[in-house]
């Protein structure tokens, strides 16, 4: 699902440029506004949705996904540390989607691996990666939850 933006949100701030892995978010030099140059090169990890405060860019979904007549809504709520995509269908149905944010802080450093031990055999023939446990929090209790992070389940949707 390719990203675009609403020029009308759009406030120029660049913060989907300077995040795109792929450099084809850009500001046009005469709007001042954002806009994805190759929607077909996108490699769609969404990381210029959730960085954009102003909630201007959105995904256009796949027919297998959400067909003809759809729109998908993303919109993301630091203060809960949510990230929720709405779905709503040509038939009135809607669908929402609530994760929570598990995105490093801007910033934050990162682990240096140089300064780690080799790992063992036992961790070798193991099918976590290296540092799988610390890196998704099962050393701390287990994986957060939409629970663990405060939202409650009501009529099927977490608030």
């Amino acid at each position: 699902m390719p990203t675009f933006v609403y020029m009308t949100r759009c406030d120029g701030c660049g913060h989907c440029v300077d995040i795109c892995p792929s450099d084809i978010m850009q500001i046009d030099k005469k709007y001042r506004r954002a806009l994805n140059i190759e929607p077909n090169m996108c490699w769609e990890c969404y990381s210029c949705v959730k960085a954009c405060p102003q909630n201007a860019i959105d995904v256009r979904g796949y027919a297998d996904f959400a067909p003809l007549g759809h729109s998908v809504r993303v919109i993301r709520d630091e203060e809960k540390g949510t990230i929720a995509w709405k779905v709503k269908f040509r038939d009135g149905r809607e669908k929402n989607f609530l994760s929570p944010i598990t995105t490093k802080p801007w910033g934050s450093a990162i682990p240096n691996f140089r300064n780690e031990a080799e790992p063992t055999q036992e961790a070798r023939d193991s099918e976590l990666l290296s540092h799988e446990p610390e890196s998704i929090r099962l050393d701390d209790g287990g994986l957060h939850t939409l629970e663990s992070n405060g939202l409650k389940l009501v009529e099927g949707v977490y608030y």
